[in-house]
């Protein structure tokens, strides 16, 4: 039985795959008890009851013929399902909980369907064929869940993965990291650390789990004969999809809108949200079971190619683009808390919209073995050397002293290169200043980038141009 801490810390982190709010009691009791179903069938749950969709106690009475039209609910799913419930008091407003524990007996059925917990959503499988998978499925412990007993969240974890996962998530700064650890499912039973636990929170869990990372190549024509940059990037799997992303954002063409006086418009070639999709889907529902292989990210003249071991389960296959189920529910959940998954299945068509508004064509998808997403470019590179018609108009902010250095670095920097490089490239040694009045004003317009955009201190840091001359077929 949760006590009044233990609440409070649940509604402040939020609804996600192993809480739900609920302001009152349903007319029909029937939708609660389908929630409990789905909770017992994934790693159990808590049902708050006086709580609104924005964390709000609004304080709720059940009375005797409630609770007990509740509890003879519950007692209609099959096997048998004990739950417990109890009121606690939150500032002097009453909720009420519903404590589900992960169900041994998988999987459970309410009125002859099974449901199940996806990100911060329940569904129903609506078909025989998706039932006989989840059977399957049940038989099955999944791979974020397996215990990972090498990893002490306390002494290993990334601090600064920590800290991002808190500002993503918009969690309270005076919720203890362990309360968030537990309200997050992140231990087993016995509060060993699950895998998936150390792949998003690790700082290097690419040491234990080799296969856990994310590979982009780069080739010259439409074919893979020449490699033109290969990166591997391992760290927590929040740390490779910004990494990814940087590494996509380097080497596709962007080109931009100014009108009038206003902020200028960045236009990419492919529309940013579908590599961000794409990869947010490849690292969610890999199988990590398949260890002979890892995520890759291609780029050829003419398309994008995003992979990942292990095809669409079946449940989803025959629904695919409308349906979700994923083989790693902790991190998929924990990607969901920090808003980089807007609703359950609604990836493929985000990803379809996007392409369209772009007069691009829709994204390719081949599911047999290796999940895979095409992205067809819809550009041709004019040349390759980058044109700062007016340096001084497009970064206002640089002195018109140091135009001419600005212009060295932004050739120069067509390839990544440290800040030490650049600073010996043009002949400063002081780098507080160098930085100050050369390289912030170039990044602030977004001249410059960083290959680690989310840890500018970085001994690893490094510098590339965004900007390419490009034009539309």
């Amino acid at each position: 039985m949760l006590n009044t801490e233990n609440i409070q810390s649940l509604i402040d982190s939020g609804e996600g795959y192993n809480v739900e709010f609920k302001v009152r009691v349903p007319s029909k009791v029937r939708e609660l008890t389908e929630e409990i179903c789905a909770f017992a069938n994934a790693d159990g749950g808590y049902l708050l009851i006086g709580v609104d969709d924005n964390g709000q106690v609004v304080d709720t009475n059940l009375e005797n013929d409630k609770r007990s039209a509740i509890q003879g609910s519950i007692s209609e799913i099959s096997p048998a399902l004990h739950c417990e419930l109890y009121s606690v008091n939150i500032v002097n407003k009453t909720v009420w909980v519903i404590d589900v524990p992960s169900g041994k007996d998988k999987p459970y059925i309410f009125s002859g369907s099974i449901y199940v917990r996806e990100g911060a959503n329940s569904q129903k499988l609506r078909t025989a064929e998706e039932m006989r998978s989840f059977f399957q499925e049940c038989n099955k412990i999944f791979f974020d869940h397996i215990p990972c007993h090498w990893f002490n969240i306390y002494t290993d974890a990334d601090e600064q993965m920590i800290k991002d996962f808190r500002t993503e998530a918009k969690l309270s700064p005076s919720t203890p990291d362990k309360q968030i650890f537990e309200n997050l499912e992140l231990f087993t039973e016995n509060g060993t650390a699950k895998n998936g636990s150390a792949m998003f929170f690790g700082k290097q869990p690419e040491r234990k789990f080799p296969h856990a990372v994310t590979r982009c190549v780069l080739f010259k024509g439409t074919n893979k004969v020449y490699i033109i940059d290969d990166k591997t990037f391992g760290g927590s799997l929040y740390q490779q999809y910004l990494q990814a992303m940087s590494w996509l954002e380097s080497k596709l063409q962007v080109a931009y809108k100014i009108e009038g006086a206003g902020p200028r418009e960045e236009i990419w070639e492919i529309p940013l949200t579908v590599f961000k999709e794409a990869i947010i889907n490849a690292l969610s529902h890999r199988d990590y079971y398949e260890q002979g292989a890892s995520i890759m990210i291609e780029m050829f003249d003419d398309r994008v190619e995003i992979s990942n071991p292990g095809g669409l389960l079946p449940i989803v296959a025959k629904n695919f683009g409308h349906k979700s189920m994923t083989r790693n529910p902790l991190i998929f959940g924990l990607f969901t808390r920090m808003h980089l998954v807007e609703r359950v299945a609604s990836g493929i068509p985000r990803m379809q919209e996007a392409m369209r508004e772009a007069n691009l064509p829709e994204p390719e998808f081949h599911t047999e073995g290796m999940f895979t997403a095409v992205f067809k470019r819809g550009i041709s590179i004019k040349n390759e050397i980058i044109n700062v018609p007016s340096l001084s108009q497009e970064c206002p902010k640089l002195d018109i002293r140091y135009t001419s250095i600005a212009e060295q670095i932004i050739s120069y920097c067509s390839e990544p290169h440290s800040i030490q490089e650049i600073m010996k490239l043009v002949g400063q040694t002081n780098r507080s200043r160098f930085k100050k009045n050369i390289i912030n004003p170039l990044l602030e317009v977004g001249i410059l980038s960083m290959t680690i955009p989310n840890k500018p201190n970085s001994p690893l840091q490094q510098y590339i141009i965004k900007k390419l001359i490009y034009e539309y077929k």
